[in-house]
């Protein structure tokens, strides 16, 4: 990839990323625009550490309170709760992930599978304009929404918004879905990262144009994450849907 390939892919995965737009389904897009066969395996995993550590930043103070509270092994807390609530919601993510990931690899390969998971995320983002929050989060909440974040390992099907919508559908205030979905987002990533760079041969490496797509995807990724935020708690959530 040459540089104004790497500097417009990290723009659109870093806007992508955390809207409700799928990541991955314009990636496909993008890339078949292009007449690349795929994106690079380093750039892509590149691009999930870069992912990781926005939501990190994002989210340090929740995961320095998880981390206290599984250190003193306190889950009556609601930072111990919330470590429940995780580890349950990623076990129907890693299922997903481990035995379908072959099947849905073959759908990065399609457009029009692409189409169609994207015409899919907009109905079920516009249905969750229909919610009424205001529920604490539980047991059956995180492991619903774990099976939403593992059905977005298809291309074109929105991770944040598959799961932020079940968190509404299921009646959960707005701030505490935000939060959850996100910090669920981290085993999930570390897991991807982990499966992908087993294939992963490190040859001839561009270093400066990888940095640079990583930095560009970092910057406009956290300004997006932030944007999606605001659009949560103002309940405009569902105007993605005409997107």
């Amino acid at each position: 990839m040459n540089l104004i390939q790497i500097l417009i892919l990290a723009i659109i995965q870093g806007i992508t990323e955390w809207l409700p737009i799928s990541s991955s389904g314009h990636l496909v897009i993008v890339q078949q625009h292009f007449g690349l066969k795929e994106v690079p395996l380093i750039f892509d995993v590149s691009l999930h550490v870069g992912t990781l550590c926005v939501v990190v930043v994002a989210f340090r103070k929740d995961i320095l309170g998880i981390a206290k509270a599984l250190y003193k092994l306190d889950f009556e807390s609601e930072e111990g709760r919330l470590a429940l609530y995780i580890a349950l919601g990623s076990i129907p993510t890693a299922l997903i992930g481990f035995f379908f990931h072959d099947v849905f690899q073959i759908l990065f390969s399609s457009t029009l599978a692409v189409g169609v998971a994207l015409t899919i995320t907009g109905f079920i983002l516009y249905l969750s304009k229909l919610r009424k929050d205001g529920k604490k989060l539980d047991y059956l909440d995180s492991l619903l929404i774990g099976i939403a974040q593992g059905v977005a390992i298809v291309p074109g099907i929105s991770r944040s918004g598959i799961t932020l919508s079940t968190g509404f559908w299921r009646k959960i205030k707005r701030e505490v879905v935000f939060r959850y979905s996100f910090l669920l987002s981290i085993p999930a990533v570390i897991g991807a990262t982990v499966m992908e760079s087993r294939d992963l041969v490190v040859g001839e490496l561009d270093v400066v144009g990888l940095l640079f797509g990583v930095i560009v995807s970092m910057v406009v990724g956290y300004a997006s994450l932030k944007l999606l935020l605001k659009i949560v708690l103002k309940e405009k959530f569902h105007l993605f849907a005409y997107y």
